[in-house]
């Protein structure tokens, strides 16, 4: 496998998505969360998210008004070692836990909300907490930082809970900020670029990106290139053809797309960079029309608008034949696997030459952020995270 690829998976943990709500209604409540906070980040895993801090009347018995926040946080700790650490923080902050009935006041409440899309039925830990869809408190710092999260239970969106909670609470929303606390938008972009193999998943998440977060989207118009099927068929003879009416039709779309500012979007997300002609016309071409290629795409490429982070989705081989089977196109059908390997490889290339280019690189072979929305959330962080 390309070096390149293997230290990239060499720093890429296999981390769980965590979602964490933090209260406390006796002493210094606001200093009990900022200690509570510090010792998750030390102890339990990386703090990704933290919400607003509110402040709501107690709940279910009567006494002193409560702080509440809720954090996302990627562990690699199991379930149940996650529960002792947060009890063991709550312990170190003079929490004891009652086995009585009934609710008390408290120094500090740690509970596990979301653990990815985990549920767990277990006297000692439920996941996804059995309550968190009763209690406002809950519902509306998580919304802060996971609006769009399913309930894998229920299947409904946090935002969606919180309209059709009945716990009717008043919340204020105190002047205190972890930190952490970042807002979860692409506002501070201006151009991403999403790219990958065929059938890697490029405009799905690219599509999802710009809906989710008010972004211009940018899509490659290939379904309409009329060398394409019969590439396919007779790969020699239609390759110059086909990648020289590609780099025309990129470069038209490219620049226009790119040139034009858009007030009512706050970035531009694409499903593709101008730079793959290069890549897929030096896995296509023989080196003679390679070499006349190259000299007017370098021309081109010169203008060309190049994104803040380039995003590469990595699909091994056979994950990316079932989803080219999947989306049905006749014309893909057969497309040989040894093409698709030697695609990537050009990708590879690509990423190992370019060293001024911002890119990340995620492996989705194991991921699905279609029906996943914990995977989803996953490549939104990381994205978020690698640009910081």
């Amino acid at each position: 496998m390309n070096l390149f690829y293997l230290l990239c998976l060499s720093i890429m943990k296999n981390l769980r998505r965590v979602y964490i709500s933090l209260g406390s209604n006796m002493g210094d409540r606001w200093q009990n969360l900022k200690s509570a906070l510090r010792a998750l980040a030390k102890n339990a895993g990386t703090i990704k998210a933290a919400s607003g801090v509110y402040e709501s009347p107690s709940w279910g018995f009567e006494s002193n008004p409560f702080l509440n926040a809720c954090i996302a946080l990627d562990t690699q700790w199991s379930p149940d070692e996650l529960l002792q650490k947060c009890i063991d923080i709550e312990k170190s902050q003079g929490r004891e836990r009652s086995l009585e009935p009934g609710y008390q006041a408290r120094t500090l409440d740690i509970d596990i909300l979301f653990y990815d899309d985990l549920v767990l039925e277990k006297d000692t830990l439920k996941i996804p907490h059995p309550q968190l869809q009763t209690r406002r408190f809950v519902l509306l710092p998580l919304a802060d930082i996971a609006p769009g999260k399913l309930h894998p239970v229920l299947n409904k969106s946090v935002t969606d809970l919180l309209h059709e909670c009945t716990d009717k609470s008043l919340l204020r929303q105190t002047r205190h900020a972890f930190e952490i606390n970042r807002k979860n938008d692409f506002s501070r972009f201006n151009f991403i670029a999403i790219e990958g193999n065929i059938g890697a998943g490029k405009t799905t998440l690219a599509t999802k990106i710009a809906n989710d977060f008010n972004g211009k989207l940018i899509l490659e118009r290939f379904a309409d290139n009329p060398f394409l099927p019969q590439f396919y068929e007779d790969r020699n003879r239609y390759a110059f053809p086909l990648e020289m009416s590609f780099l025309a039709d990129r470069y038209q779309q490219f620049t226009e797309d790119t040139s034009q500012h858009d007030l009512f979007h706050h970035f531009m997300v694409s499903d593709y960079d101008i730079f793959k002609s290069l890549i897929f016309a030096r896995v296509t071409l023989q080196e003679e029309e390679f070499k006349l290629y190259r000299k007017l795409f370098n021309l081109m490429y010169k203008e060309a608008v190049k994104p803040d982070v380039y995003v590469y989705l990595y699909q091994n081989t056979e994950r990316l034949l079932e989803n080219i089977k999947k989306r049905g196109r006749d014309y893909e059908k057969n497309i040989p696997s040894t093409y698709l390997e030697e695609i990537n490889q050009g990708y590879f290339e690509f990423m190992k030459t370019h060293k001024d280019q911002k890119i990340l690189v995620l492996d989705i072979s194991d991921k699905d952020f279609v029906k996943s929305s914990s995977d989803y959330q996953e490549i939104v962080y990381k994205i978020h995270d690698f640009i910081d």
